[in-house]
C-alpha cells in the first residue's frame, strides 16, 4: 500500500509540471437553479477572494436559487495542490473544527418579478477554519450529502513567507511586440530552505483574476542566494486583449445607452443588448472597466443581492461581411459565463439577421464582457476577436506557492500585484 501511494504521489507529480490547463480547473456551477454566484473580499466584488491564515480577514458568499424554496444547503472547503488537484488528505488534516457547516443565512426575493432565494455567508466562520495556506476548492452541496455538488468557487488561503518585486515590460520578439504584455520578476524566499527550487517552488500568474489563461510552472531563470529571477523572453507573455465591453444593466427601467429596447411582462423581463461589432480594425482607446468582471447592484434605493432582479439579455453580433466564420464557433466570454466555453455561452449565428445572438439570465448590476473564437478543427485555438494591444489596461496577480519535502500540499507563501497602466482614461494611444 506504501509504495502504491508512493507511485502515485510521483505521478501526479509529474502531470502537474506541465503547462497548466484551464481544462483541469474544478470551478463551476453544476445546478441550472443556481445563478449569480459572488465570492469575494468582504465589500469588494472585484477582488480574488484571498484569505489570510490566522488573520480577521473575512469574505463574502452570495448566491441565488431560482426555486425560491428553503433548502439544506452546506459548505466545506478541499484542500488543492498548486494545480487545484484535490489532495487524498483527511478534512482534519487542513481544517479545525466542523468539516461541514449549514449555510443558515437567507432571504426571499421581494420587489423582484423574479421570485428567488438569497442566501449568503460571511466566511471563514470560527468554528470551520483552514489550517493550510494554499488552494482550497469552497464546495457548496445539499443535504449534507458531497454528491449533491452545487457550485465550487476557488478559495487562496495565504501564509506571507516571501517578497517579490514585478515589472510590466514590453516583449522585444517581433511576432508579439505590438500584441503582448510580458511579466518579469524577482522572488525572494526570506530564509526558506529551498534546496531545489525547480521542484519546491512554482509560481502562477493570472490575468485579471482570470483562470483560464493562467500560465506556470516556469522556472526561474536566474537564482542569486534565496531570490529567483523570472525574466526569460518567452515566459509569461500574456496577450494583451483589448478594454472589455460594457453593459449597464443596474436598473432595467432606466435603460442605459448599451440597450436598444427591453420587453415587460407581469412576471419576467427581456432586455435586447445594442448589436456588437466587430472592432479588431478600430484604433486602440483606452478607457477604464471592469476587466471581464461584473457587480452586482442597483441604481434604486434597494439592496440588490435579495431585492434586484433578474432579465433574459440578449446579446447579438454583426459580422464584418453578414455570415458566419468559417470553421469557428463564437463564444460570449467573462465572468457574466464563468469563462466557460459550453453550450451556454455559444452564440448562435442567425442567417436571417446575419448575427451571432445568444441569451444570459443576468441579475442587475454592471457587467463587463468580450467575444472569443474558437477554432472547431481545434479547440485549443483561440482568437480574441477584437485583437490584441500591448497598451491595454491589465492587471496581473502573482502567486508563489512552496512545498518543502515534508509538506503533504503546497504553501502559499506569496501574492502580488501589478497594473500594466494607471493613467486616465479616454487617453488616444
Amino acid at each position: 500500500m506504501h509504495l502504491f501511494k508512493s507511485f502515485c504521489f510521483f505521478a501526479i507529480l509529474l502531470i502537474s509540471l506541465n503547462t497548466l490547463n484551464a481544462q483541469q480547473y474544478p470551478e463551476g456551477v453544476f445546478k441550472p437553479n443556481i445563478k449569480a454566484v459572488r465570492f469575494h473580499i468582504y465589500g469588494d466584488q472585484m477582488t480574488l477572494p484571498v484569505y489570510k491564515l490566522n488573520s480577521g480577514d473575512r469574505l463574502e458568499l452570495h448566491f441565488d436559487d431560482l426555486d425560491a424554496n428553503v433548502k439544506s444547503y452546506y459548505y466545506t472547503y478541499q484542500l488543492c495542490d498548486f494545480n487545484w488537484k484535490p489532495l487524498l488528505l483527511s478534512p482534519f488534516d487542513y481544517i479545525k473544527g466542523f468539516t461541514q457547516q449549514r449555510i443558515s443565512s437567507y432571504r426571499f426575493s421581494s420587489l423582484a418579478f423574479t421570485r428567488y432565494t438569497h442566501y449568503q455567508m460571511i466566511l471563514p466562520e470560527a468554528n470551520t477554519l483552514p489550517t493550510k495556506s494554499g488552494n482550497y476548492l469552497l464546495k457548496v452541496f445539499l443535504d449534507g450529502d458531497t454528491s449533491k455538488l452545487a457550485f465550487t468557487r476557488k478559495l487562496l488561503v495565504l501564509d506571507t513567507k516571501s517578497s517579490l518585486m514585478a515589472q510590466f515590460v514590453q516583449p522585444f520578439t517581433p511576432q508579439f511586440y505590438n500584441t503582448h504584455q510580458r511579466i518579469k520578476f524577482s522572488v525572494n524566499l526570506e530564509g526558506l530552505n529551498a534546496f531545489d527550487v525547480n521542484q519546491q517552488v512554482k509560481v502562477v500568474i493570472l490575468q485579471n483574476n482570470r483562470w483560464d489563461n493562467a500560465q506556470g510552472n516556469v522556472r526561474p531563470t536566474f537564482i542569486r542566494g534565496n531570490t529567483l529571477e523570472y525574466n526569460n523572453e518567452n515566459d509569461y507573455s500574456f496577450a494583451g486583449g483589448k478594454e472589455w465591453r460594457w453593459l449597464d444593466l443596474r436598473s432595467f427601467s432606466l435603460q442605459s445607452e448599451r440597450v436598444e429596447r427591453a420587453e415587460y411582462s407581469k412576471t419576467a423581463t427581456k432586455i435586447f443588448v445594442k448589436p456588437d461589432i466587430d472592432r479588431s480594425n478600430q484604433q486602440y482607446i483606452y478607457y477604464q472597466d471592469f476587466n471581464g468582471f461584473y457587480q452586482v447592484a442597483t441604481y434604486e434605493s434597494i439592496n440588490p443581492y435579495w431585492q434586484g432582479d433578474f432579465a433574459t439579455v440578449q446579446f447579438r453580433y454583426r459580422t464584418p461581411n453578414g455570415l458566419p466564420y468559417s470553421d469557428k464557433d463564437l463564444y460570449l466570454t467573462g465572468q457574466l459565463t464563468d469563462y466557460k466555453l459550453n453550450q451556454g455561452s455559444k452564440m448562435q449565428f442567425n442567417a436571417e439577421t446575419g448575427m451571432y445572438e445568444g441569451s444570459q439570465f443576468l441579475k442587475q448590476g454592471y457587467y463587463s464582457y468580450g467575444y472569443l473564437m474558437v477554432d472547431k478543427n481545434d479547440p485549443s485555438k483561440k482568437i480574441e476577436i477584437d485583437g490584441n494591444y500591448w497598451e491595454t489596461e491589465n492587471t496581473y496577480t502573482i502567486l508563489i506557492y512552496y512545498k518543502s519535502f515534508s509538506d503533504q500540499a503546497d504553501q502559499l507563501i506569496g501574492i502580488g500585484k501589478i497594473a500594466t497602466r494607471t493613467d486616465r482614461p479616454g487617453i488616444n494611444l
